[in-house]
């Protein structure tokens, strides 16, 4: 009989190392030197005999300094404010009564024969999700390609080093050089593609993270 128990731990024990297998936290961000993309450098244009211009001079006095070219850089001002909201209700009820008079028999009604029957079935559900994100800030990045139709690919990163822990920004995404200001920035909202990253390492991000055991318990293992 003490046989059972041990089988019993033993069968539960694979499935708790694999539980805890599936609600392992993210794994920690790559370093900037292992995503960030090379930056393409046009090999510069020769000057032409008998003057001193050159085309890929970063001043110019007829124009502003907006990117255009690979290798430039441009900021990038994050005003990123997403807010969703949905929520759903059902109610339904449904009755129904059915009785039966005494039964008679030769004319006599037979006592304690009546029949009454009464059934009430009712539901009601009631559901509400709420989410609302936001991101601000800036972030300088540089052109990696300039696309045959004038789009501009661009990337780049920053990291905050803390005295508890690691903080950073990641951006990539396509925009137009006419959306670039006099100022030389863009807003988040006229990148294509945009895929922004902002997170953390350290003590202050371990503390807001749960313990395996907590997010087996309210993770989509749990049946109950």
């Amino acid at each position: 009989m003490k046989a059972a128990p041990s089988l019993l731990a033993l069968a539960i024990a694979p499935l708790a190392l694999t539980a805890c297998a599936a609600l392992a936290p993210p794994a920690v961000r790559p370093g900037p030197s292992d995503e960030a993309p090379p930056v393409v450098r046009a090999a510069p244009r020769g000057g032409q005999s008998g003057g001193v211009f050159s085309a890929d001079a970063g001043l110019s006095l007829t124009s502003d300094s907006r990117a255009f070219r690979v290798g430039d850089i441009v900021t990038v001002t994050l005003e990123e404010i997403t807010q969703a909201s949905k929520k759903a209700g059902t109610s339904f009820s449904k009755g129904s009564t059915l009785g039966f008079g005494p039964l008679s028999v030769l004319g006599k009604s037979l006592p304690k024969t009546a029949v009454d029957m009464t059934a009430d079935r009712g539901f009601a559900g009631d559901a509400t999700s709420t989410q609302q994100n936001a991101l601000t800030g800036a972030i300088t990045v540089i052109v990696l390609e300039v696309l045959p139709n004038g789009l501009l690919k661009v990337s780049g990163e920053k990291t905050l080093t803390l005295n508890q822990g690691e903080e950073f920004v990641r951006l990539r995404g396509y925009l137009r050089a006419a959306d670039i200001d006099s100022n030389n920035q863009v807003s988040s909202l006229r990148i294509a593609n945009a895929r922004i990253a902002y997170s953390g390492q350290g003590t202050l991000a371990d503390a807001n993270t749960a313990g395996w055991l907590t997010r087996f318990f309210t993770g989509p293992l749990m049946p109950f």
